[in-house]
């Protein structure tokens, strides 16, 4: 979890965690919940309460090493009464009301290696974005320590960056009631 003080002016109370097997989902859950809520044994509950009879669970490795899909993230959510909201990539990032947003989880493309050596293939990882302090920080398991984004105006251009590249997903994580309201989006 998480070690000596972050690195790249990240507030020193941050929790990250690190990449661990193929448990981003777990970690991003993690990160933008700020403790560790989740393991990898009840991310495998949840897979198994959401197909009961697959013998082979569509919501995971077969591999038994994680990589959990958006049902997983969501359920876990809804455990704590948190919601998972996808973002529309058609709408203005500026339509977003961050103030009643929690945080923010990524789906996004990344590169594969074994060890040093890097792979010529892509696969989907999971990461967290989270506000501490005013300040918001991408909170990458992948990454050695949080990486500082800055203020709102920062955090709409790393979200547009993001968005732009295509094949990322984002996941607006906020309290049920803000979910059912459709407060996290400002009218148009």
């Amino acid at each position: 979890m998480s070690g000596p003080p972050p690195a790249g002016g990240a507030e020193p109370g941050l929790y990250h965690e690190r990449q661990r097997l193929e448990l981003c989902a777990v970690h991003a859950l993690n990160n933008v919940l700020q403790r560790p809520c989740f393991t990898q044994e009840a991310a495998d509950d949840i897979c198994k309460r959401l197909a009961p009879d697959a013998r082979l669970n569509p919501h995971r490795s077969v591999l038994g090493t994680g990589n959990y899909d958006v049902n997983v993230i969501m359920a876990a959510l809804q455990s704590l009464g948190l919601a998972a909201v996808w973002w529309d990539k058609r709408r203005s990032l500026e339509r977003l009301v961050l103030g009643q947003i929690m945080g923010f989880i990524l789906n996004v493309p990344s590169h594969v290696s074994l060890g040093f050596v890097a792979l010529p293939l892509r696969r989907k990882h999971w990461l967290a974005v989270r506000q501490l302090g005013g300040t918001y920080y991408n909170l990458d398991s992948k990454l050695r320590a949080p990486a500082r984004i800055g203020g709102e105006a920062e955090l709409r251009a790393f979200l547009q960056d993001f968005l732009a590249q295509g094949l990322c997903e984002v996941f607006l994580v906020v309290p049920r009631a803000v979910e059912e309201a459709g407060a996290w989006l400002s009218p148009e």
